[in-house]
C-alpha cells in the first residue's frame, strides 16, 4: 500500500504559522521525520483563506523547494486551486508527482485534468460531482464514471488516477464506514485498472481513542481493495498494519516485506 504522509498541512495551526513565517527548520524536521518513517509521498498544502491567492502561491513554491531540499521522496500537491498546482509543478523537480484532487465538476476536471495530464502525474479523484458527496455507494460510483471518461479523454491512463470513495466521520453517520468500504470494492471491480485512495483519519473524527479507530479502518479497507491511504507515518503502529495488511491481501509475496520491516524493528505489536 502506497502511504502518503498528511502532517504538512495547513489546517494543522502549527505547520500554518510555520509556512507564513517560513520556518525553514519547522519544515524541513517534519518532512524528514516522514521520510524516515517510511512515507511513500509527502504530502504538502497550504490551506485556503492563508492570504490571498498570491500569498498561498509564494507559500507552495516555498514549501516544495524546502521539503525537496530534504528529502527526494516524491510530493503530494494537495490543492483544488489550479494556479496553485501550477506554481507548485513548476518549482517541483523530480519525475513523479502527485495532484490531489479533483472531482466531477467540469470546470475543475477542465482546470486540473490538464495539469496533471501535461505533467503525467498521478491524480486523486474524489468520487462527487458539484452536488457536494453522495450519500450512496451508486451515485459515488458514477461521478468516478464521469470522471474516468473525462480524463482518459485527455490523455491521462487510468492508471494514473487514484479514486478517493469519501470517508464521512463514522460519529455523525454509523453507515458511512461500510459506504467507504463498499465504494472501494465496487470502484475496483468496475474499473480495475484504476487505484484508490483515502484520508485515513476522517473515519476518527469527533470520536475517542481515534488511532485505534483508524488502524481498525485501514485493515477493514485493505481487504476491499485500497491501494494508497494519506495517513501519519509517523505512528509506528499503523504504519506496522499497512504491511500487515499487504501481507494478509497478498501484495507481500512471501512475506518478504514484513520480514524485512520486522527484521528492522519496524514491527510494533
Amino acid at each position: 500500500m502506497l502511504v502518503i504522509g498528511e502532517c504538512i498541512n495547513a489546517s494543522n495551526r502549527k505547520v500554518a504559522e510555520a509556512i507564513a513565517g517560513r520556518d525553514r527548520e519547522f519544515i524541513e524536521g517534519m518532512a524528514k521525520a516522514q521520510a524516515e518513517a517510511g512515507a511513500d509521498f509527502i504530502d504538502v498544502n497550504v490551506g485556503a483563506g492563508q492570504g490571498t491567492q498570491g500569498q498561498e502561491i509564494e507559500g507552495i513554491e516555498w514549501l516544495v523547494k524546502t521539503v525537496q531540499g530534504v528529502t527526494d521522496k516524491p510530493l503530494t500537491i494537495d490543492s483544488d486551486v489550479p494556479g496553485i498546482i501550477e506554481a507548485a509543478l513548476n518549482n517541483y523537480h523530480g519525475e513523479t508527482v502527485m495532484i490531489n484532487s479533483v472531482t466531477a465538476e467540469p470546470e475543475r476536471l477542465e482546470s486540473i485534468g490538464p495539469l496533471a495530464a501535461k505533467r503525467k502525474a498521478l491524480l486523486v479523484a474524489l468520487a462527487m460531482g458539484s452536488e457536494g458527496i453522495p450519500d450512496t455507494v451508486e451515485r459515488r460510483l458514477e461521478a468516478c464514471g464521469e470522471i474516468l471518461k473525462s480524463l482518459t479523454g485527455m490523455g491521462m491512463a487510468a492508471e494514473q488516477i487514484y479514486f478517493d470513495p469519501l470517508v464521512l466521520p463514522i460519529g455523525v453517520d454509523s453507515s458511512q464506514g461500510l459506504v467507504t468500504l463498499k465504494t472501494i470494492e465496487q470502484i475496483k471491480a468496475r474499473y480495475p485498472a484504476a487505484k484508490t485512495i483515502m484520508g485515513l483519519s476522517n473515519i476518527s473524527f469527533g470520536l475517542p481513542s481515534r488511532k485505534l479507530v483508524n488502524r481498525a479502518f485501514l485493515l477493514m479497507a485493505a481487504y476491499a481493495g485500497l491501494d494508497a491511504a494519506i495517513l501519519d507515518p509517523r505512528d509506528d503502529k499503523t504504519m506496522s498494519l499497512v504491511r500487515v495488511g499487504d501481507m494478509l491481501t497478498g501484495k507481500d509475496a512471501f512475506c518478504k516485506g514484513y520480514i524485512k520491516a520486522y527484521r528492522q524493528g519496524k514491527i510494533v505489536d
